[in-house]
């Protein structure tokens, strides 16, 4: 059970790790193509999220995004294989955070090209989402290796 359990981890955040390691070689200097395809959206969250407060959001420099994406993606993924707590919850707070603004389907009409497409990889990552709570919840819901047994005191002699 062990093993599997590992394999299942390192195939599991092998997506992750992998992501991040091409995100990092094609980095440059402007972000690289993650920079490129993540500004629009981006500009278009914050505007979108500027009318509904009413208030004008600070300048997001597209770059420390992708530079915090990697990071995510690479420790969290890295910290889940070995079957670190913490790496779960990096990976879904990425989850939560960049996937409505990268796969925005909502900003297209059904009969649109780009619909289906982005309507597909959000429901992947909303899939990917589910089984990192699946994990939270079995590591919060297993017994402590490291919880001593209480020992039943013996009766005394008179």
């Amino acid at each position: 059970m062990g093993f599997f359990s590992f394999l299942g981890r390192v195939l599991f955040a092998s997506l992750f790790i992998l992501s991040a390691w091409q995100m990092f070689n094609d980095f440059g200097v402007d972000g690289g193509p993650a920079a490129k395809e993540l500004a629009p959206k981006l500009d278009l969250a914050k505007a979108h999220l500027s009318s509904r407060l009413g208030v004008a959001l600070p300048k997001i420099e597209v770059r420390q995004v992708v530079t915090t994406i990697i990071a995510l993606k690479g420790a969290g993924g890295l910290l889940f294989v070995i079957g670190n707590i913490f790496g779960a919850y990096l990976l879904a707070f990425y989850l939560v955070v960049v996937s409505p603004i990268l796969y925005d389907f909502y900003n297209y009409g059904p009969e649109e090209r780009h619909f289906s497409l982005l309507l597909t990889e959000f429901l992947q990552s909303v899939a990917l989402f589910g089984a990192l709570l699946f994990f939270i919840g079995m590591k919060n819901s297993a017994p402590s290796k490291r919880l001593v047994k209480k020992r039943t005191p013996k009766p005394k002699a008179a």
